[in-house]
């Protein structure tokens, strides 16, 4: 299926068990003073704290988890999940990114 079909699907579900859902939500791009409009859209934005960007591809690629991470640091918001959903198991297509997560901060808190 399309990515638009899962998105419409996902955001059914999601709303029916009474989160606040935000559709193709518009990530502005603010350079010095000017509010620029370049057409980025986060797919998914959940609760305003959560990102959910989807896909149906035979690989996610490192631009993908690029683009997440600068809707994550556009929208000040600190979680996303970027799904495939061309995979067998979909367990298998979920990576979870976070905004300005820091290795060395992650092995002092072990």
């Amino acid at each position: 299926m399309l990515e638009s079909a899962y998105e419409a699907c996902l955001a059914f579900e999601l709303q029916r068990l009474g989160f606040r859902i935000e559709r193709q939500k518009a990530v502005p791009l603010i350079y010095e003073v000017v509010k620029l409009d370049c057409g980025f859209r986060a797919d998914l934005v959940v609760e305003s704290k959560v990102i959910v960007e989807l896909k149906c591809k035979e690989a996610i690629h490192p631009v993908d988890e690029v683009q997440l991470l600068s809707h994550l640091r556009l929208l000040n918001i600190q979680v996303g999940l970027l799904i495939n959903f061309h995979v067998v198991l979909l367990k298998d297509g979920i990576r979870r990114l976070v905004n300005n997560y820091r290795e060395e901060l992650a092995e002092k808190s072990l």
